[in-house]
C-alpha cells in the first residue's frame, strides 16, 4: 500500500470514528497497527478537518449564536456553552500540564472502550426513565465539560459519547438534543486543545520531515468524511438508540485485549 493510500484511509477513518460514539483514538490505534505510524502534527492536521466538519454543519446555528444575543432563549443557550467550555479549559489545562493522561495504548484503549460501552448502555436506561427532556441546565453544561476533561485523560473513552451521555445521565434525556450541545462545545474545545497540541510540537521543535501532500489529502478525506457522518448521526439519533455503538465497543475492546499486543 502506498503512503499516499495509507494517508488517504487514515483521513477516512478519523472523519468516521471522531464523532461516532466509538473512539476514534481506538480505530486509529488500529489502523496505523497496519498503515504505519503517523506523527503527532499528522494526527493533529486530520482532527483539525473532523472539527472543520462540524463547524460546517452547525454554521446557521453557530451564526445563531452569535447575532441573537439579544434573543433570551438564545442567550442563555450561549452563555451554558461558554461555561462548559470554560469548565474544561480550566480544569483540564492543570490537568494536561501535570501529565495526567493515560498512554494511548492498547490495554487502557481497550478498557476504555468496554466501560465506555456499559456506561452507554446505563445512561440510555436512565435517560429513558425520565421522559423526553430537551433543557440544558447549568448543571449539564458544567458536567458535560468535567466529562470532556474525563476523555482526555482516557484515550478511547471517546469525547463525544462521555459528553453526550454525562449530559443525558445530567437530565437531557433528548438524544438529539444532549448531542446538538456537545457537538457545538466540542468545536471551540477541540480547536484549542489540538492548537495547543501544536504550540508544543513546534516550541518542542517536533514537526518533523511532513510529506504536505499526504496531510492535505489526510484533511480533506477527515473533512468529507466527518461532515457526512456528523449528519447522517443527527439524523440517525432522532428515532434510534445508542445501543448498537455500545455493544461494538465492547466487542472492540474486548478484541484488542484479545488480538493485540498490550504495549502497542
Amino acid at each position: 500500500m502506498t503512503d499516499l493510500l495509507a494517508a488517504l484511509l487514515l483521513g477516512i477513518l478519523e472523519g468516521l470514528t471522531e464523532f461516532l460514539p466509538i473512539s476514534s483514538t481506538g480505530h486509529l490505534l488500529i489502523a496505523q497497527h497496519w498503515l504505519g505510524q503517523r506523527s503527532d502534527f499528522f494526527n493533529i492536521v486530520i482532527q483539525a478537518g473532523a472539527i472543520l466538519a462540524t463547524t460546517l454543519v452547525f454554521r446557521r446555528r453557530i451564526w445563531e449564536l452569535a447575532t441573537g444575543w439579544r434573543d433570551a432563549p438564545i442567550r442563555d443557550y450561549a452563555l451554558k456553552l461558554a461555561v462548559a467550555f470554560l469548565v474544561t479549559a480550566l480544569v483540564g489545562l492543570p490537568v494536561r500540564l501535570a501529565g495526567w493522561e493515560l498512554p494511548e495504548t492498547v490495554t487502557p484503549v481497550a478498557w476504555a472502550l468496554i466501560l465506555g460501552g456499559v456506561w452507554m448502555l446505563a445512561a440510555e436506561h436512565f435517560a429513558e426513565k425520565r421522559g423526553d427532556v430537551a433543557d440544558i441546565t447549568w448543571k449539564v453544561a458544567v458536567l458535560v465539560g468535567l466529562a470532556q476533561v474525563v476523555a482526555g485523560v482516557f484515550p478511547g473513552t471517546s469525547r463525544s459519547a462521555a459528553a453526550i451521555f454525562m449530559a443525558m445521565l445530567a437530565g437531557t434525556s433528548r438524544r438529539s438534543s444532549a448531542a446538538e450541545f456537545v457537538f457545538l462545545v466540542g468545536i471551540p474545545t477541540m480547536f484549542a486543545a489540538s492548537g495547543y497540541a501544536f504550540l508544543e510540537l513546534v516550541k518542542d521543535d517536533a514537526l518533523g520531515s511532513e510529506n504536505w501532500g499526504e496531510v492535505a489529502l489526510a484533511f480533506v478525506a477527515a473533512t468529507a468524511t466527518g461532515f457526512v457522518v456528523v449528519k447522517w448521526l443527527l439524523g440517525f439519533i432522532k428515532a434510534h438508540r445508542f445501543t448498537g455503538f455500545a455493544l461494538y465497543r465492547i466487542v472492540l475492546g474486548a478484541l484488542l485485549l484479545l488480538l493485540m499486543p498490550a504495549g502497542s
